[in-house]
């Protein structure tokens, strides 16, 4: 028996990237350095000594690269503002040139009919706020409400969804507890701090955008469901632990004004006592949230864990991206249904999904073929209309990325892209699963029917 997969027809179509990974010239019209252009500067962090340097050259293709948007059909499209380049120094002047250029990309896909998404941060912290701490000082909050406010300012209006900030739960473990990605810290003690502070920076965010604004902000989380490797009550202790430290610690004092339990085992001696008064700024209301699904975690217990969550179990016998991950679209269904019923059924946006898989060399004027993430967009856009069916409030789905761009520290060797780019070039070249997400788009789904 076929089923139909077709989506409701004003489901936003989208695609999303970041600005550090496609706009090159980090420090082009006066922009100030980030985290992230020192991070990459640093010999040994990077993959190949891939930086940022030119990256995508969005900030001189943009006009290109919306062309591109308009091509597969989009409805929207997903994009975030270096802060840096907006004030330098992270406070106080304002860089005009740095501002203008995102006011010149929300006018030119507000021409192509491409609704504007624009998330606040995505990862580059100005590097003379790191200089002052970065988000271990309680100051960040208010530093980020005041850049917020003066990019709200400029573009509310014409961008009508807004995100404070993207991935909290990365920042904080990639940045401050493992040191793989910006600022590069190694500190059980930090983490805590930063990811509090962040959460504090989100709510004095929307609660600055509720003075100004006059449409919907939200924020981001990347969810990563936990599954127990056996029924072993240490599995399953782990299993909960992994749950609270990736999937909880960010979305229950945005949505709960709390946290969990767990996280005082899991960080032990590092996890401090916060204020209470803080939570009143965390738990802001929000019009949205935004979640990003890549993959799920198995997960069985390892005493040796730092921090004490558990160690992932690869799973054999199913297909696994270039990044290690394996696909498990049934986990987007899971997460969403576990979502709504933790935290309600607040507006959904899937904000970021999909994957690097090994792509073919171009050939001139060819379409890069790409099968298997043409594969994993059709199984997981199955199980996003399958959780709509279960009741969940979804409103839109962007997939990542619409462009081949820097991975952060893997450098240039992962590409998520719709678009093939050739770095050295800087020619774009679609991939088969761009032709295939066009036709998604373009009959809401009904291309997806069995």
């Amino acid at each position: 028996m076929s089923r139909s997969y077709r989506f409701p027809t004003d489901f936003v179509w989208g695609a999303a990237t970041s600005a550090y990974q496609i706009e090159g010239s980090p420090l082009a019209d006066g922009a100030g350095p980030s985290i992230w252009q020192r991070f990459a500067h640093t010999p040994g962090m990077m993959a190949n000594g891939d930086t940022g340097d030119i990256a995508c050259d969005h900030y001189h293709r943009y006009k290109d690269d919306v062309q591109l948007m308009r091509a597969l059909g989009l409805k929207a499209y997903r994009f975030s503002i270096a802060w840096g380049r907006v004030l330098p120094e992270g406070t106080g002047r304002i860089n005009q040139k740095g501002l203008d250029f995102y006011s010149r990309l929300v006018d030119e896909l507000l021409e192509n009919g491409i609704e504007p998404n624009a998330t606040l941060f995505h990862w580059d912290l100005p590097a003379a706020l790191d200089d002052r701490g970065g988000w271990l000082n309680r100051d960040s909050a208010d530093w980020f409400a005041q850049y917020a406010s003066v990019v709200f300012k400029a573009l509310d209006g014409r961008v009508k969804l807004w995100s404070t900030i993207n991935e909290p739960w990365v920042v904080t473990d990639g940045g401050y507890l493992h040191g793989a990605l910006a600022p590069g810290h190694r500190n059980k003690y930090e983490a805590p701090i930063a990811a509090h502070n962040i959460m504090r920076a989100s709510g004095a965010g929307i609660e600055a955008y509720r003075a100004v604004g006059k449409h919907q902000i939200g924020v981001v989380f990347n969810i990563e469901p936990k599954y127990s490797a056996s029924d072993n009550p240490k599995d399953v202790a782990a299993t909960r632990r992994a749950q609270a430290y990736m999937n909880e610690q960010f979305a229950d004092p945005a949505l709960l004004g709390s946290y969990p339990s767990e996280l005082k085992d899991i960080f032990e001696d590092a996890w401090p006592d916060f204020p209470q008064d803080d939570f009143s700024l965390t738990q802001q209301p929000v019009d949205f949230v935004g979640i990003n699904y890549y993959t799920r975690s198995v997960v069985r217990h390892d005493r040796h864990a730092y921090p004490l969550i558990g160690k992932r179990v690869y799973q054999r016998n199913t297909t696994h991206t270039e990044t290690g991950w394996e696909v498990y679209e049934q986990g987007l269904k899971d997460t969403l249904v576990w979502f709504k019923d933790r935290y309600g059924n607040v507006p959904i946006y899937i904000t970021e999904n999909g994957a690097a898989f090994y792509d073919p060399p171009v050939a001139e004027s060819d379409v890069v073929q790409d099968p298997l993430r043409v594969d994993y967009l059709r199984k997981h856009l199955r199980a996003l209309h399958e959780s709509i069916e279960a009741g969940v409030n979804i409103k839109g789905y962007y997939a990542w990325s619409l462009l081949d761009n820097l991975e952060w520290s893997l450098g240039f060797s992962k590409r998520f892209g719709l678009y093939h780019v050739d770095f050295s070039t800087q020619k774009r070249t679609p991939k088969a699963s761009a032709k295939f997400y066009a036709n998604v788009i373009q009959t809401h789904g009904a291309s997806l029917d069995d």
